[in-house]
């Protein structure tokens, strides 16, 4: 599958594909890389966003990113089934009473620190993607 999908953005049949196509082509493979997380990779292997990368490049930066994806994608599980409107927020006094009551429980004080990264809206809400992304 990852083979023919690099294919399809391999446009000149080299065995590479445009650092710039690089988030898409991960995206439509399943993964949910940030353009951020895309530079980050980019910059690890020293490729500069205008060049190309091989086949062998591209599957090391896959198996990083499906890896660092994997507990992200746990915890999103988690704390969707605490919304059950599915508008993608929770309160923060759900948030903590999930962080301090259920699975590996932190402290108040852990959670206090946690909630400090969290952008809270004035309703008192949090946008839990935004925050697992935040916090991962």
């Amino acid at each position: 599958e990852f083979k023919e999908c690099f294919s399809l953005y391999d446009k000149k049949q080299k065995g590479k594909i445009r650092a710039g196509d690089l988030l898409v082509v991960m995206r439509s493979l399943g993964a949910s890389p940030t353009p951020g997380e895309v530079q980050r990779h980019l910059h690890l292997h020293k490729i500069d966003r205008n060049a190309e990368l091989d086949f062998s490049t591209f599957l090391n930066i896959m198996y990083r990113q499906m890896k660092q994806e994997e507990p992200e994608r746990e915890i999103l599980t988690a704390l969707s089934m605490i919304d059950r409107q599915r508008s993608g927020f929770i309160t923060a006094a759900e948030l903590r009473a999930k962080l301090t009551r259920l699975g590996e429980k932190l402290s108040e004080e852990e959670v206090d620190d946690l909630l400090k990264e969290a952008k809270v809206g004035p309703n008192g809400t949090i946008k839990y993607e935004e925050f697992v992304r935040t916090i991962s």
